[in-house]
């Protein structure tokens, strides 16, 4: 007798982790023994369905949550509320989260409570301190104690969580899904499959960076510093910098008062994934805070200096990839003319080889799934 089909919830919010689900989503799609539902919270209402429409993937619940102005707590509440019926109509197998945020814990919670197992994507990040980043760090500590199956994308991460007691058959070196969703992208960029956009403002003869901030522990002084330092690099002939500005309020008011008008800086508004994707393979270096692009950057080519005093994704800074500059602006304006000024340096940063994967983690998730419901009869 054949094992039926793998009954699989993948949930989601937000614009990074659907673009890192997306890829298992469709991985899972095309094979016969799993049957896959998509749920989306929709924390990132806008920027959630544009990374949709690029991988076609099309949630099939989409609980639209989100209200201007809500608390942590607020949203908490109304995520968990709503998974409950889902839960109960869908009756899956297991629950796939990814990564660190609300509609991560607040699904993996919402599973516990029903005895669903929960498949964490991206488990094993930490920094250790719980303050850095906020919630984030706590959203991911929790979720691996609601988990199951644990899907470490390198080994470090993997060592966090055995170091923490999670039984070591549970966790899977697989890489990180990203790195499926970049390269999907960028060779279907490459091959005429998907269109960029027209960039008639970029000026070929200059050095392209591109810069996202948005994290909530730079709001206020961070953000007043990292706008110095994009300041006195917008000053140099050699460089034009484009920076897509988060809707946030405490992002997007600094930025456009000290930025706007500025020469050699273009603010834009938040580009759909794949412009994205894009914009990243043109510039010659990114300034980010932001995890996805810390793992994206490297898969490009392209040297990374992160906005951050610490990360979660240590594997970069030792392989040399990335370095951190936190938010101080005269470590943020050496970091970046160095890489500028040095072609030596910037080659040995730009050849590295990327700690997070070959595109190939959606394949290595799927076969652990199939394999952990073959064991316990499915």
């Amino acid at each position: 007798m054949q094992p039926r089909s793998c009954r699989t919830l993948i949930v989601f919010g937000t614009r990074p982790e659907a673009i890192k689900l997306c890829p298992l989503a469709l991985e899972l799609k095309r094979r016969p023994d799993f049957e896959v539902r998509v749920a989306a919270t929709a924390q990132h209402r806008e920027l959630l369905d544009q990374v949709l429409e690029a991988f076609g993937v099309a949630p099939d619940c989409d609980l639209d949550l989100m209200r201007p102005g809500q608390t942590l707590a607020q949203s908490t509440a109304r995520i968990v509320a709503a998974l409950e019926p889902v839960l109960e109509e869908t009756r899956p197998d297991i629950v796939l989260v990814q990564g660190d945020t609300t509609t991560t814990f607040c699904a993996a919670l919402a599973a516990f409570y029903q005895r669903i197992p929960v498949g964490h994507v991206e488990a094993g990040l930490r920094t250790w301190d719980r303050w850095q980043p906020f919630p984030e760090e706590m959203n991911r500590l929790l979720t691996s104690r609601l988990s199951t199956l644990h899907f470490a994308a390198t080994d470090w991460a993997a060592e966090n969580l055995r170091a923490e007691g999670v039984d070591p058959a549970r966790v899977s070196v697989t890489g990180n899904t990203v790195i499926d969703a970049v390269l999907y992208v960028r060779d279907r960029l490459e091959d005429g499959t998907l269109r960029g956009p027209e960039w008639p403002r970029l000026e070929a003869a200059r050095k392209l960076i591109v810069v996202t901030a948005h994290r909530r522990e730079s709001f206020g002084q961070g953000f007043e510093r990292i706008c110095s330092a994009l300041e006195q690099l917008a000053r140099r002939p050699d460089v034009q910098i484009v920076y897509p500005v988060h809707p946030n309020p405490n992002v997007l008011e600094p930025v456009r008062r000290r930025l706007a008008g500025r020469d050699n800086i273009l603010l834009v508004d938040p580009l759909d994934y794949v412009p994205f994707v894009d914009l990243m393979r043109r510039a010659y270096l990114l300034l980010t805070d932001s995890g996805g692009v810390q793992e994206e950057g490297p898969s490009l080519g392209k040297p990374v200096l992160v906005l951050r005093e610490r990360t979660e994704r240590p594997e970069a800074v030792e392989a040399g990839t990335v370095k951190l500059v936190g938010t101080d602006e005269r470590r943020i304006v050496a970091e970046a003319a160095r890489l500028l000024d040095d072609p030596r340096e910037y080659q040995r940063r730009a050849r590295i080889h990327n700690p997070y994967g070959d595109g190939q983690a959606s394949r290595r998730i799927a076969d652990v799934i199939r394999s952990f419901f073959t064991r316990n009869s499915l």
